[in-house]
């Protein structure tokens, strides 16, 4: 027994010892080192968010946003509203009508070949790259998580983007989004146009039909890898999801929209749909709405 641990020590010394071994323990090590920055980059933006999300919370007692609404979707009862038929630009809100599209009308495993054409919209991520194969799932949790507008295009383009958009406004007609009108997957155009009250009838219809939605919004840890083989996390926008009693949503921003969200909390047991546009802090406008209706 004494003379096989020997020889066992002796090989692994040995390899370690050796050239190669020893460049592929400096690898190693380069890689652990690798990672270690990587989570420690992780840990300050959570750090970081819940700082803003604390100091938001504490920043008015007033809601400042110009069209917002909350809704039980228990009983459709209104809890809160102003001026919700106002329409105004969404931005990446857009992306939870996307989902829907996607999720009815293309199977999650189905592999996407990404080219240069759907890798073209601002908002771009180093692990989509062109040529990849990826599936459709894995661009559907980087469009809701991320924002990735290149995923949002790459999923249109699987259908063709004239077909999907026609699928989308077609929803929108369904679901009596009267307000609504939609030019793109991913919310950069700016004519991308709806209603806080809209948007309640599509966070009702994605509750009670798709939750799974809502489920990857709230993900934070979501990993792909790059063309080098290297896994990169995707750093989840929807600022809310650190709070327990945050179900899921989606955020957004253009200069023409300023700060969007359309999300689910739930409060006391019920989920409270929470639509706010226009916003200069959505954030404090979020709380302020908590706390009154928490009233």
């Amino acid at each position: 027994m004494r003379y096989k641990i020997f020889l066992l020590l002796f090989f692994v010394l040995f390899f370690i010892l050796s050239p190669i071994g020893a460049e592929k323990v400096r690898a190693s090590n380069k890689t652990e080192l690798e990672r270690l920055v990587q989570q420690i980059e992780i840990l300050k933006q959570e750090v970081l968010l819940l700082q803003i999300l604390y100091s938001n919370f504490q920043l008015r007692q007033e809601i400042d946003s110009p069209s917002y609404l909350a809704v039980n979707l228990s009983d459709n009862s209104v809890l809160l509203k102003k001026s919700s038929d106002r329409i105004y630009s969404v931005a990446s809100v857009t992306k939870l009508m996307t989902a829907v599209v996607v999720i009815e009308e293309i199977d999650l495993n189905q592999k996407i070949t990404l080219t240069e054409e759907m890798l073209k919209p601002l908002g771009y991520s180093p692990v989509l790259f062109s040529g990849l194969s990826v599936s459709a799932e894995n661009l559907l949790k980087a469009s809701l998580i991320q924002s990735v507008n290149d995923a949002s295009e790459s999923l249109s383009y699987f259908l063709g983007k004239k077909n999907f958009l026609a699928l989308m406004n077609q929803k929108a007609k369904e679901l009596e989004m009267k307000n609504t009108v939609f030019f793109d997957a991913h919310g950069l155009d700016p004519n991308n146009r709806s209603a806080a009250e809209d948007l309640v009838k599509l966070l009702s219809y994605i509750y009670k039909n798709h939750p799974e939605i809502l489920t990857i919004t709230k993900n934070n840890n979501f990993w792909l890898p790059n063309s080098k083989g290297n896994l990169l996390k995707f750093r989840n926008v929807n600022n809310f999801y650190p709070l327990a009693n945050f179900v899921g949503g989606k955020t957004g921003y253009l200069v023409e929209a300023r700060q969007t969200l359309a999300s689910i909390f739930n409060i006391n047991g019920k989920p409270i749909a929470i639509v706010v546009l226009y916003s200069k802090n959505r954030q404090a406008d979020v709380f302020a709405i908590l706390r009154k209706i928490g009233n």
